[in-house]
């Protein structure tokens, strides 16, 4: 399986040992933001299940590496962690997120995930990219709040079940509504996958119920959101 960060915490945690003990069948995982995957693939590496950002799939359906149909899973919004034990900023509302990102020594964020792309686009949209970037904790992928341990930065910016899997990051909260970004993320199966059971299995079992309750302790949106019901 490949996958994007932001499901990891779920899987780690929760989902391979399940799935393992139901069937007996285990996973062999390898996390990188999606933009990182695609080169990967690029680069002639191979998977059964890809969990990515849904729109990356088109390119791949239309190449023939996916099948068609994947299965949307969980969805995720971006938010800010301080420090573990730091006192909390007000981000609330779009005025008090301008006020912290702006007087923050340094926010990190991840250059090829989903949350820092559309990072530098919001601080672009809000007019304070020359005050917040020349200052930032760039990573090239990773979990951000890393940055907050090692003391590179006083912010960080990510997914908020990314921002979760640090324990020295402490999160704040999810960005003001009318400033969220929410990705969705899908189950892609590889066409040369399509007729093994185990593969088969391996989604259903990450569509349903159990997998939904992993998803709602890791920070994440379970979709369609009526998995529980």
């Amino acid at each position: 399986m490949m996958s994007g960060l932001a499901t990891r915490k779920a899987f780690d945690d929760h989902l391979f040992a399940a799935f393992t003990e139901r069937t007996g069948v285990e996973v062999t995982p390898i996390y990188d933001p999606t933009v990182q995957l695609l080169r990967r693939l690029d680069a002639g590496e191979h998977f059964d299940v890809m969990i990515a950002a849904t729109p990356s799939f088109d390119a791949l359906i239309a190449n023939g590496v996916v099948a068609q149909g994947p299965q949307p899973i969980v969805r995720s919004g971006i938010g800010l962690a301080v420090p573990r034990g730091a006192a909390h900023p007000a981000i609330a509302t779009a005025g008090e997120l301008i006020a912290t990102l702006t007087a923050a020594r340094s926010v990190a964020y991840s250059r090829t995930g989903q949350s820092g792309i559309y990072f530098v686009d919001l601080v672009k949209r809000l007019g304070i990219e020359d005050v917040v970037l020349p200052k930032a904790t760039v990573l090239e992928k990773g979990f951000t709040g890393t940055a907050l341990e090692s003391g590179a930065a006083d912010l960080a910016v990510q997914q908020l079940s990314e921002l979760l899997f640090v324990s020295g990051a402490e999160i704040v909260g999810p960005l003001p509504e009318e400033l969220q970004k929410w990705t969705e993320f899908s189950a892609g199966t590889a066409t040369v996958s399509t007729r093994n059971p185990d593969v088969a299995a391996f989604v259903e079992f990450i569509s349903g119920p159990e997998a939904a309750r992993a998803y709602h302790l890791t920070a994440l949106e379970p979709v369609p959101s009526g998995l529980l019901s």
